[in-house]
């Protein structure tokens, strides 16, 4: 009897907890007041190509609600923080967001139960956007149409991103010609839409090579969101080979999504 109730007792154990936690972030929850107050702070020094990111990210609907006029469908879409000055953080006490893991602020101001703070960072410069230069890439392999650059869900985030579905167990091959290089290429990857992710379940791997080199090879599952890879470069100019594998028969729709840049 005991056993059979186990199960149960476990179910209801974890339905308190849960209560328990949504209870505390209902009591750390900024005030409407707070949001005002931040907002009227932050748009007197906010400039046109400053970032904006929200910590934690469960802020980050109502964050949008009171500035999402400052946030641009490309800031929303980015591969990452890295070619912004500025990054301003809005979070609740002492969360922090990805984009300024291991900076330090500038300078910070609270406001009721938020955190605003200022970063800046030397913004990196761009050699090439490999989504820009998809339309002069050669592709060959199998796969639903021809790579597209694309707006997509990935991770329950928007993100612009070059789109390819091979083929289940296939592998499409878009080979970059002379592509002019930095000290670096870097780049994200991970599976588009929720539904799909929901139903296939198989990953996907990109293999990223540079004259013939394979210098990045990253598998990437359905939970693993917006997964980086970077490979240090030489500069000059080389083809970059960026091939994108459904791995396994069953890997029917596998929405692969990726963005890469060369950078100086």
């Amino acid at each position: 009897m005991a056993a059979a109730s186990a199960p149960a007792l476990l179910l209801a154990l974890v339905s308190l907890w849960e209560m328990v936690e949504v209870s505390r972030e209902v009591v750390r929850a900024p005030t409407e007041a707070d949001w005002r107050a931040m907002s009227r702070s932050l748009r007197a020094r906010h400039q046109a190509q400053d970032l904006i990111v929200f910590a934690p990210g469960w802020i980050d609907p109502l964050g949008r609600h009171h500035l999402g006029d400052l946030i641009s469908i490309d800031m929303a879409a980015r591969m990452d923080a890295a070619r912004y000055t500025t990054i301003w953080e809005v979070a609740v006490g002492d969360a922090r967001a990805p984009e300024t893991d291991g900076m330090s602020p500038v300078d910070s101001a609270g406001f009721g139960r938020l955190e605003l703070r200022r970063y800046r960072q030397q913004p990196a410069a761009l050699a090439t956007d490999f989504a820009a230069a998809l339309g002069g890439a050669q592709v060959t392999g199998r796969g639903r149409g021809r790579p597209r650059v694309s707006l997509e869900e990935v991770g329950f985030a928007p993100h612009r991103c070059v789109l390819v579905v091979p083929e289940p167990g296939q592998t499409v091959r878009i080979t970059f010609p002379a592509v002019q290089l930095g000290r670096q290429l870097v780049g994200h990857v991970g599976l588009a839409d929720v539904f799909t992710r929901r139903d296939v379940r198989e990953p996907a791997r990109l293999v990223v090579s540079v004259g013939g080199r394979a210098v990045a090879d990253v598998t990437v599952g359905v939970e693993d969101g917006w997964v980086r890879f970077a490979a240090p470069t030489t500069g000059g100019r080389a083809d970059v080979e960026i091939a994108a594998t459904a791995v396994g028969p069953r890997a029917r729709d596998r929405r692969v999504c990726f963005a890469a840049e060369a950078r100086l």
